[in-house]
């Protein structure tokens, strides 16, 4: 199906650009959300006429991206999560996740802006995209920890998947005597 944008879509096209579409792309996602029109002489001429409203509105969204975009340049949210010692979530990190914390800050992002293609499964600092409008994308860093102590740490540069970021102890000098005790052994030696 051939409609006209009403907006820059990416991948798709620009404004006012007529292009060929999947039929089940144009009427679920395309013209119900008015991002498009069917390209037909009476379509094209409508948007001949709205052509200043339409750029107008989509320049106001732009600038209104570009303002949020700003203010969440080069920031880190902290999400607290439980995992195992080796850094391995207990659950996920997904998009509404992170846009439950971009709330909690003030940020109003919609669920498919977020792009996170899978969740996060592990602590540690991730990147974030955020596409606030279609010609404005930033990044965030998403810091995923046990606690804020550990997100604190972890910000740093600190590894916490080992025992001796967890529990203070060091792997490396530990010996086969520090587990175990020989004279907790099983077995009596005066009833053997």
């Amino acid at each position: 199906m051939d409609v006209i944008l009403l907006e820059r879509i990416a991948k798709l096209g620009q404004m006012g650009e007529t292009v060929k579409v999947r039929d089940g792309f144009a009427r679920n996602y395309l013209l119900p959300l008015g991002k498009a029109l069917r390209a037909n002489e009476a379509n094209k001429k409508r948007f001949e006429a709205e052509r200043s409203t339409l750029e107008a509105r989509n320049l106001e969204r732009k600038s209104e991206a570009q303002t949020v975009a700003e203010k969440l340049d080069g920031k880190t949210f902290v999400i607290v999560r439980s995992a195992g010692e080796t850094g391995q979530l207990y659950g996920s990190v997904a998009a509404r996740d992170i846009i439950e914390v971009l709330a909690a800050e003030g940020f109003n992002v919609g669920r498919n802006q977020v792009e996170l293609n899978t969740p996060i499964k592990a602590i540690g600092l991730h990147k974030v995209a955020l596409h606030l409008h279609a010609e404005v994308e930033i990044s965030i860093e998403v810091n995923v920890a046990r606690s804020a102590e550990e997100a604190e740490r972890q910000s740093k540069g600190e590894s916490l998947t080992s025992a001796d970021a967890i529990y203070g102890v060091d792997e490396d000098a530990l010996t086969a005597a520090d587990f175990f005790d020989p004279e907790a052994d099983g077995v009596d030696e005066d009833e053997a």
